[in-house]
């Protein structure tokens, strides 16, 4: 049973680790975690926003809906008391259903939702690898 507990526990921890790799890899040149992770705010408030959106489709909405109670739910796949990787798990799981929503919502749309600078969203639309 304690076996069986570890081996999956180191599986999760080596996904983890891959996935972190992966990212870092395939970053936009010049990005960094913490860039990123200061447009957080912004990003939930964009978020937030887009899933009050009547225009954009329901199922894209909910996946808003959904991340948003991930984020205020204070369990996260790595705790944030975790130096760097801590708030790492927000800003990639983030980043990921943004990539997917932003991709529905077209450049005016982003735009009009975005309560951040330009340079903000223009940080964010690079970040996500996203056609401004």
């Amino acid at each position: 049973m304690i076996s069986t507990l570890l081996i999956a526990l180191a599986s999760v921890v080596a996904a983890w680790l891959i996935l972190l790799v992966a990212l870092f890899a395939f970053r936009p040149d010049g990005m960094t975690v913490t860039s990123v992770a200061r447009l957080l705010p912004d990003a939930l408030r964009l978020v937030r926003n887009l899933a009050r959106d009547p225009a954009l489709p329901r199922s894209t909405r909910v996946s808003l809906w959904l991340l948003l109670a991930y984020l205020a739910c204070p369990i996260d796949l790595v705790p944030d008391f975790i130096p760097v990787i801590g708030i790492a798990d927000d800003v990639i799981i983030t980043s990921l259903v943004l990539r997917h929503v932003v991709k529905q919502a077209n450049a005016d749309v982003r735009r009009a939702h975005w309560t951040g600078t330009p340079e903000g969203l223009a940080t964010l639309e690079r970040a996500l690898r996203l056609p401004r």
